[in-house]
């Protein structure tokens, strides 16, 4: 198959809608497919002189790089035309390349023709058209009417497929590639889908959807030109103002308000960015109190912003600190997302973990093997049992799947009549010995079970999330290291039956300092 892509962009490889064309591409397997720079061509305007029809027929009296090209579109089998939107139409040099396909008709009228037409010198009737473009306007409705229309004359009236993407020049902005990247990816889709059965409705519902909504994309288009709406500016380009302006555009409003200020230490300037429940405003002067602070090379955070380094990773290496309220920080990607209008995917449970496949069979042994062995072993090695039930719907963690032959090995002992005064302190001891090397590895215990307030496994890339997780893992490794020290002797009183219940009165003091934790290493870290 023989597929052919006019680039009519005359930004060439910089085009913002081969950004578009390429991920297509992609998508259809078609990257060996042969690409006419429309900018680089030599394709001089038709001077309608009809040669083509009477005197030269089927051949241009014109002796530039256009024979060439009409060669290719008579040979190709999926023409792609690839375009920005220019002042409602195609760009000057595409328009020169479309009148000079004259020669590719016949002079004769189209008999009882609707609005006129000339029939094809060639039986090209095989081709299927695609069109690509992109347009600066926040929506695609009621700005490609007279492109449509066009391409309702050349290829036939719903007999060519269309990809319009508004807000097209936000995909050149490095800052947003993770909203651009999910919207080219369904781009990918439609490519897939349209050598098969055609694009699903469902993708052009998808396609046709604006990147941002109205409010946020002209709050980000105004801000990106630096001047004024009277269209004058006296002063200096500020390119720091206008990119918080453009940051404070993705504000989504939250419940609770927030002075955020920014200080840019390498350029010495300062803004601040109130939010409240109704959006965003940028503020230049008459500073209020701020709630967050954040001290920051303008460098780095314009590299956090572009993704080229991680955000968490740098406040990890203090290349800028936060002060004031951090919780700002923990709900930076909620806040900020640009209410992305992006179908919610539910969340596998298979993706999940469970702390109580963890925790269940171990709990049953401390509470009831103290109080009958024989009792106490049977539920335990029934506990054990259920845990890979469990995995049918979370994802099973390494320390449950230890768990399940250790827990299931001290209750047979119990039944068999081991001495309980052995076996439960034993538990404790194992158990702890599970969290103290959990605490080493490359994801720390907890950090399996608490990544999904935090993002995900994304999560696991952040070296703030890691490092507290390991400080907590190690901390919970140590309790059930000395647990045991007092859980012998307790097993040696008349309150044997008490242990299990006793003994979780220290997890229930961790649990509050892990709270506690969690909260405040990440904000003292941010500050230093």
């Amino acid at each position: 198959m023989r597929v052919l892509v006019i680039n009519g962009s005359p930004k060439v490889e910089k085009s913002n809608t081969m950004c578009l064309t390429r991920a297509f591409l992609d998508g259809a397997g078609w990257q060996d497919a042969e690409i006419v720079d429309v900018a680089r061509s030599d394709i001089k305007a038709c001077l309608g002189c009809f040669a083509c029809w009477n005197k030269t027929p089927g051949k241009c009296v014109i002796n530039d790089g256009m024979g060439e090209i009409l060669a290719k579109l008579i040979g190709a089998d999926v023409i792609i035309w690839s375009f920005p939107l220019y002042y409602f139409g195609v760009p000057g040099t595409l328009k020169n390349l479309i009148d000079r396909q004259l020669p590719l008709n016949l002079p004769f009228m189209v008999k009882d023709s609707e609005s006129g037409a000339h029939p094809a010198r060639y039986d090209l009737s095989h081709q299927r058209h695609i069109i690509i473009s992109t347009c600066g306007f926040w929506t695609i409705e009621g700005n490609y009417n007279a492109v449509t229309e066009m391409f309702d004359h050349i290829c036939g009236k719903d007999k060519y497929t269309k990809i319009f993407c508004a807000q097209g020049e936000l995909l050149g902005i490095p800052e947003l590639k993770g909203r651009t990247e999910e919207y080219l990816e369904t781009v990918r889709c439609a490519g897939a889908e349209f050598t098969k059965a055609g694009i699903s409705v469902e993708t052009t519902a998808r396609l046709a959807a604006p990147l941002f909504p109205q409010s946020v994309f002209e709050k980000m288009a105004d801000a990106s030109w630096g001047i004024d709406a009277s269209g004058a500016s006296n002063a200096p380009a500020d390119d720091a103002l206008n990119f918080t302006k453009q940051m404070a555009a993705l504000y989504t409003p939250g419940g609770t308000e927030h002075v955020l200020e920014l200080c840019y230490t390498d350029i010495d300037k300062t803004y601040q960015l109130l939010l409240t429940k109704k959006g965003s405003d940028v503020i230049t002067d008459n500073f209020r109190a701020y709630t967050t602070r954040i001290e920051t090379p303008y460098s780095v955070w314009r590299a956090i912003a572009r993704g080229e380094i991680s955000g968490q990773g740098a406040l990890f290496q203090h290349q800028y600190r936060v002060i004031g309220d951090f919780s700002l920080m923990l709900k930076w990607d909620e806040l900020f997302g640009g209410s992305v209008l992006k179908e919610q995917v539910k969340a596998n449970p298979e993706n999940k973990t469970n702390m109580a496949a963890f925790l269940l069979p171990w709990m049953v042994i401390w509470i009831a093997i103290a109080i009958s062995p024989t009792v106490g072993g049977l539920l335990g090695i029934i506990a054990a049992a259920l845990v890979p039930l469990l995995w049918l719907f979370y994802r099973p963690v390494i320390v449950e799947q230890i768990s399940v032959p250790l827990v299931a090995g001290l209750s047979l002992a119990a039944l068999l009549g081991a001495d309980i005064r052995i076996i439960v302190p034993l538990s404790y001891l194992l158990f702890g010995l599970i969290w103290i090397v959990g605490a080493f590895t490359k994801i720390p215990l907890t950090a399996n079970y608490s990544a999904a307030g935090y993002g995900g496994e994304s999560a696991f890339s952040n070296p703030l999330f890691i490092q507290t997780n390991r400080i907590l893992t190690f901390a919970w490794g140590m309790l059930y290291i000395i647990t045991p020290i007092w859980t012998y002797f307790l097993m040696g009183t008349n309150i044997v039956s008490y242990t299990g219940l006793i003994n979780s009165i220290c997890p229930i003091l961790m649990g509050t300092f892990t709270a506690w934790f969690q909260k405040w290493y990440p904000a003292w870290q941010a500050g230093r």
